[in-house]
C-alpha cells in the first residue's frame, strides 16, 4: 500500500493512479489464517465496523439474488462510476489546502500521546495514526464544506482511525472494555482546544 506498487511473479507494477485497498476481517474463525501484525494493521487508514443488515434489507438482498443479481456484473445493475481517477486526484489536492491551526495539530498529537500513556492500553497510537487522523479530519472538514479543521472533526474520525491500532491490556478487556470504549475515555481526558 505505502510502497505504491504491486509485485507479481517478480515483476514490479507501479500504481500511478489513485487506488484504495479494502480488506475484510472475519473474527469468527482464524483456523488456517493469522492475524496481521500491529505494524501491518497500522497501514490501514480506518477500521469500519459493519453490523448485520436489518431483516428488511436482508430480505431485499435475497429477493435481488433470487431475481438474478450478479455482483460481478455491476454495470448490468445500473451502477456507474461517479468519479474519474483525475477527479480523485483533484479532490486529494483540494484536501491539502484545508487549514489546520496549531491548537488542533497539538490536540491530535496529545490524543496520540495519551493513548501511549493510558493504563488501559498496551500499545498506543503511532505517529502514523496521528498523521492518518489529521488526513481524515481534513477530508471530513472538506466533505462538510469547510476549509478548516475543528476539534470536533478530529473527535469524529479518531474512533475508525484508532480502533484497529490500539492493543488493550488484558485487565481492560476483563473489565469489558473494547477499543471504542477506551477511545471514548481518552477523548474525555484530553483537553479540547478552544
Amino acid at each position: 500500500m505505502e510502497e505504491r506498487q504491486v509485485n507479481l511473479d517478480g515483476e514490479r507494477h507501479p500504481l500511478d493512479a489513485p487506488f484504495m485497498v479494502i480488506a475484510t476481517q472475519n473474527p469468527v474463525e482464524y483456523e488456517g489464517t493469522y492475524p496481521l501484525p500491529e505494524a501491518q494493521l497500522d497501514r490501514f487508514l480506518f477500521k469500519v465496523l459493519v453490523p448485520y443488515s436489518s431483516l428488511n434489507t436482508e430480505v431485499e438482498v435475497l429477493r435481488r439474488y433470487h431475481q438474478g443479481f450478479d455482483a460481478h456484473q455491476l454495470a448490468e445493475a445500473g451502477l456507474q462510476a461517479i468519479l474519474s481517477a483525475t477527479a480523485v486526484a483533484q479532490a486529494r489536492d483540494a484536501i491539502k489546502t484545508v487549514t489546520v491551526e496549531d491548537g488542533v495539530l497539538n490536540y491530535v498529537a496529545r490524543v496520540a500521546a495519551a493513548s501511549r500513556q493510558s493504563p488501559d492500553i498496551l500499545l498506543g497510537a503511532s505517529t502514523r495514526a496521528a498523521t492518518h487522523t489529521l488526513l481524515a479530519a481534513k477530508t471530513f472538514a472538506a466533505l462538510q464544506g469547510r476549509s478548516f479543521v475543528t476539534p470536533d472533526d478530529v473527535k469524529f474520525v479518531i474512533p475508525p482511525v484508532y480502533r484497529h491500532r490500539l492493543l488493550l491490556k488484558p485487565e481492560a478487556e476483563i473489565e469489558g472494555l473494547d477499543a471504542d470504549a477506551v477511545i471514548r475515555r481518552l477523548l474525555g481526558q484530553v483537553e479540547v482546544p478552544r
